[in-house]
């Protein structure tokens, strides 16, 4: 049984959360989208996932720009300004009465449709808007035990397919490598671009470290991630060399450590590469030197 870069403390507060859907608070139990939606039928829509840190929404405005943006590719007008959408934010926060440990998965999807059918003419309503805080911690083995990732057969599309740089509820690609990688025993499973260059794992962005080099995609065909973006910020600001850039696994196979990245657990060590035990959950580790890195980029974003 794998564990995986999600897993979390569980937290009966969670049973009766509200949940924000339009604007209007829902007991859990009670939170419901039409089965005409369109993020129910089709996927069609955008998402983030957003941490509340200590009264603080991390990295907020990134998330709202890739938001907007991943909403602007898909041709669809949220229909509130950026300014409404963290107001509702806070609102559902408020509402829950939630302070700190917190994740929020914030989803818009095109609206409710007049009949099952994929194109946008048939939508009838604005976007829908759901918003689903939840009291989430990281379950601290993540950071010790660390996670094993692997490859798998299915790979990322480029642009002309769909683009992976946005968070679309249209995850299928990932979904389907997620299942390969617990299938073949591993936490993530590492996945090819196109060119057969390493670009992402289903869930969180990749590095490597091999000779005390650090090395990531070019980020061509993987998640425009926040925190893979503040990761390489650490790296730059403090003389760990980091390179984005093409390789493949023959290139890493005997790499010294490894990390992946992700807005819910932030920087987490890789502890085996399929058949390979690496040295990333040691206290001595270059990982474990720019998770503490990023912690503070946390620390420091709070004030």
């Amino acid at each position: 049984m794998t564990s995986g870069t999600h897993d979390y403390l569980d937290d009966p507060r969670n049973g009766t959360i509200l949940i924000s859907i339009n604007g209007e608070m829902h007991l859990r139990d009670d939170a419901k989208v039409s089965v005409f939606d369109s993020g129910f039928m089709l996927g069609d829509g955008v998402w983030e996932g957003i941490r509340l840190h200590n009264g603080c929404l991390l990295f907020l405005d990134e998330h709202m720009e890739r938001l907007y943006e991943g909403a602007k590719f898909i041709d669809m007008d949220i229909g509130l300004s950026a300014a409404e959408m963290v107001a509702r934010l806070h609102a559902a926060l408020d509402a829950n009465g939630m302070t700190t440990d917190v994740h929020i998965r914030l989803m818009v999807t095109r609206g409710i449709k007049s009949t099952p059918y994929q194109h946008p003419k048939v939508t009838i309503t604005p976007p829908t808007v759901v918003i689903i805080p939840e009291y989430k911690k990281t379950d601290p083995n993540t950071y010790i035990k660390g996670v094993n990732i692997g490859r798998v057969p299915n790979i990322r599309p480029n642009e002309s397919i769909l683009s992976p740089h946005y968070n679309t509820l249209s995850k299928l690609n990932c979904i389907l490598a997620s299942i390969e990688a617990n299938k073949l025993g591993y936490d993530e499973g590492i996945m090819n671009d196109i060119s057969g260059n390493i670009s992402t794992c289903n869930s969180t962005n990749l590095f490597f470290i091999k000779n005390n080099r650090v090395l990531t995609s070019t980020g061509e065909y993987c998640l425009n991630g926040i925190t893979r973006g503040k990761a390489i910020l650490v790296c730059n600001q403090n003389n760990i060399k980091c390179y984005e850039t093409n390789f493949t696994f023959e290139d890493i196979k005997n790499c010294n450590e490894a990390f992946v990245t992700g807005t819910f657990a932030g920087i987490i060590p890789v502890s085996q590469l399929e058949d390979r035990k690496l040295e990333s959950t040691n206290s001595d580790s270059l990982v474990n030197k720019i998770r503490i890195l990023y912690n503070q980029e946390i620390q420091d974003y709070i004030g």
